[in-house]
């Protein structure tokens, strides 16, 4: 694969299996389960086909199962009990068993925390929505097209707070996790300037919180071995670009939520 990137800006989470690998390949979890290692890799993601790779890794089969066995039940989309009474056990299998004390969820993770390296950018804070990414280019000798694949269920969102806090957030919902399950994948710590157009994401924790097999859950992500990559930025008006200050490039565009605009709930009552 040639070293240079064909930076292709795809609007509304157009990826291909072309896209960003993962930082490092996780872990397999043993027995093959979705679990905390699969959330800490997808907490380290920006674009789609990052989030696959770390689902790839011990998820892949299980889901799988999940979905034969919700398809062959007759589960309606509206029935969000019908996957835990016929497939429970299906589903239990298929996730990393929830600790015996699981953690509560932190909603708002920034607030109160103490964000190292001062005040984040004025130009940076707010919330902003992932709109493209970049796609690396194949070998000429065997081409691959690009077509248009919406994933609403990898939703990504960055909230920076003036304190110098930052959030990263992707929601996998029922097309990614089986019928009736949700998750809010969520990482958060300092965003540290480091030159006029430079900033590092220094992670500090992290959870994936939601509802899974009929019951509210939370991962807690905190033994998680999070990167802390730096990038270049820019702001034009209500654009945000990120691009990794590395050899790869890499570029990621988020767009400024509108006013109003409020983030889904994560763990349903």
């Amino acid at each position: 694969m040639p070293r240079s990137l064909l930076v292709l800006f795809v609007l509304g989470w157009t990826f291909s299996a072309m896209a960003q690998a993962p930082a490092r390949t996780p872990r397999t979890l043993s027995g093959g389960v979705c679990g905390t290692t699969n959330w800490v890799c997808v907490a380290e993601c920006i674009d789609a086909s990052c989030v696959d790779q770390c689902l790839r890794e011990g998820c892949e089969e299980a889901l799988g199962r999940l979905r034969a066995c919700t398809d062959k039940a007759g589960c309606a989309p509206e029935d969000t009990a019908c996957s835990a009474r016929l497939c429970g056990g299906t589903c239990q299998k298929a996730f990393e068993p929830a600790p015996k004390s699981p953690e509560k969820e932190k909603p708002e993770p920034c607030a109160g925390f103490q964000a190292e390296g001062g005040k984040a950018p004025e130009k940076l804070v707010g919330r902003w929505e992932l709109s493209a990414a970049t796609l690396t280019a194949e070998p000429k000798e065997n081409p691959t097209e690009l077509e248009p694949k919406p994933r609403s269920d990898y939703a990504r969102t960055l909230v920076v707070t003036p304190e110098g806090c930052f959030q990263m957030s992707t929601a996998l919902q029922e097309a990614t996790l089986g019928r009736s399950n949700s998750l809010e994948v969520r990482s958060w710590g300092s965003l540290m300037a480091v030159d006029k157009d430079k900033v590092v994401l220094r992670t500090k924790d992290g959870q994936a919180a939601g509802h899974v097999c009929g019951k509210p859950r939370v991962f807690g992500l905190s033994k998680g071995k999070f990167q802390g990559p730096r990038y270049r930025f820019t702001v034009e008006e209500d654009t945000l670009t990120l691009i990794m200050d590395d050899a790869t490039k890499r570029t990621f565009q988020f767009q400024r939520a509108k006013p109003g605009d409020a983030q889904g709930p994560t763990t349903k009552k």
